[in-house]
């Protein structure tokens, strides 16, 4: 199949372990994007792949073509890479033409010049050729990048944090850009971020890396979001609120009402942790519906959301602080007592070990 294979890297920086076994494929025309906290290999991965760090343990194949494996490893400038790094790394005494040029130095200056335009009219660059990186903008000095990248027609694009640098209004735009670019191409790409709202709109496969160099899920963004495998994956996608329930009758009980338990074969009166996004609150001036009385703390408007903080009168989880995130303005003193309940599609259910 066409695309990268990596198979049973291990990787140490002397007694520190950094990568423990990982394997992964990436075929032509996907995006897959390593999503983890700092430090936990992302990157190490990446510069592997590209032939930047020597492998250790494992084998590297592209194209069905094994380029690193024990002694044997391909030097990076003949692995027909595209990497696209952090800081765009992009020559300050070259204009942008002649940056994307670079690249193409197997083909003569007027079949290179002719490739380059091309890749820089797909990013839109075009009458930025003769500028020099030092006049750009941030967003347009990462199409540059992404141009040339893309220039020698890479079997592998590989993207470490190429977004982290902008604003979030220029980052949202040139991230679809990008995407769109890729696809266009249809390459084969690997990206690593440690943003997981930019993994779940760039990536067709998500695998999450968690902090013993080991993947710990791997996915469609949907199912990593809805279907977490464990508290750590469940808290990389923000804050999250947190109960613990104790198992009754078959159920979970909580201030929120009893839950329906996902795991039948807890034992009567064991701790089951519950994880609630803040879409997952679901605040009504009315108990009807179930759930639990409460007091507001705060609420802050963020535009076309507010943020809402409250604490639990009743139960087991009196006292307790929660936060909400829900459309439009929220004024508490228009609705008198307020109750809140759980959202099951946005809570996660984690026994404890006794």
């Amino acid at each position: 199949m066409q695309g990268l294979h990596m198979v049973g890297i291990h990787h140490a920086y002397g007694a520190a372990k950094i990568l423990n076994n990982i394997s992964l494929t990436v075929p032509a025309g996907e995006l897959v994007c390593l999503l983890g906290p700092s430090g936990c290999g992302k990157t190490t991965l990446l510069r592997i792949a590209a032939g930047l760090e020597q492998l250790q343990a494992g084998s590297v194949t592209i194209d069905e073509v094994v380029i690193a494996e024990g002694p044997a490893q391909l030097p990076p400038e003949e692995r027909r890479i595209g990497y696209m790094f952090q800081d765009y790394a992009l020559f300050p005494h070259l204009s942008v033409l002649d940056n994307v040029i670079f690249g193409l130095f197997r083909r003569d200056r007027r079949t290179a010049r002719a490739r380059a335009l091309v890749m820089l009219d797909q990013v839109g660059m075009v009458p930025h050729a003769e500028k020099y990186p030092h006049m750009l903008s941030g967003g347009q000095q990462q199409r540059v990048a992404l141009a040339r990248a893309l220039a020698p027609e890479p079997r592998l694009v590989l993207l470490d944090e190429p977004f982290s640098d902008l604003d979030t209004n220029m980052r949202a735009r040139v991230r679809q850009q990008t995407l769109s670019v890729l696809k266009q191409n249809n390459v084969a790409t690997l990206m690593v971020t440690h943003d997981p709202e930019e993994a779940m709109f760039m990536a067709d496969r998500i695998k999450v890396l968690g902090d013993q160099g080991r993947i710990l899920q791997s996915g469609r963004p949907a199912d990593i979001y809805y279907k977490p495998a464990d508290e750590y994956v469940a808290r990389l996608f923000g804050p999250m609120n947190m109960i613990d329930g104790v198992v009754e009758q078959g159920g979970l009980k909580s201030s929120f009402g009893t839950m329906a338990l996902e795991d039948s074969t807890a034992a009567e009166g064991s701790i089951v942790r519950v994880l609630i996004r803040p879409e997952g609150m679901i605040l009504s001036n009315g108990g009807g519906d179930g759930g639990a009385p409460v007091d507001i703390i705060s609420a802050h408007l963020l535009g076309d959301t507010s943020v809402v903080r409250f604490k639990v009168r009743n139960g087991i989880n009196s006292g307790a602080e929660f936060h909400m995130r829900m459309s439009g303005a929220f004024d508490p003193t228009e609705l008198g007592q307020i109750w809140a309940r759980v959202d099951l599609r946005h809570a996660f259910q984690y026994p404890q070990n006794q």
